[in-house]
């Protein structure tokens, strides 16, 4: 696919994570608007039962840092726009194995960009997480 062709929608887990595609601005565009309106009631709802929560909500505070660079961002926002999609390879109302693609899909994008999920991003998240467990 050449830079200026425009993707088809991202439906399938696979097609979020085709790492030709993720630095699409279609596709970046796509997967910003999926977090946006999904990663939020997501972490509310499983927050307290993933172990990768910290991960995921640092690394949506740095995607959200002006000082991310636009490629680590678009990856980001890739792995986050997986953890959200309704389809799922694995699908979460699986106990015990639901989230283990999400977090393999987190742990593969903190490895690949993790150096720009800083210490001011888990603090937040910390924080934020927090506050989700006292309410």
């Amino acid at each position: 696919m050449t830079p200026n062709a425009k993707p088809s929608s991202i439906e399938t887990p696979e097609q979020a994570l085709e790492p030709s595609r993720a630095l699409v601005p279609a596709v970046i565009r796509t997967n910003a608007e999926r977090v946006r309106r999904g990663f939020w009631p997501k972490i509310r709802r499983t927050a307290t039962r993933i172990p990768f929560a910290r991960e995921a909500v640092a690394t949506w505070h740095a995607a959200r840092d002006p000082e991310t660079p636009f490629r680590a961002k678009a990856m980001m926002l890739a792995g986050l726009g997986y953890f959200v999609m309704p389809v799922d390879a694995i699908p979460d109302v699986f106990v015990g194995i639901g989230f283990t693609d999400d977090a393999a899909v987190i742990a593969a994008m903190i490895a690949l960009v993790g150096s720009h999920v800083r210490g001011r991003h888990y603090q937040s998240a910390e924080q934020t997480l927090e506050s989700l467990r006292q309410d």
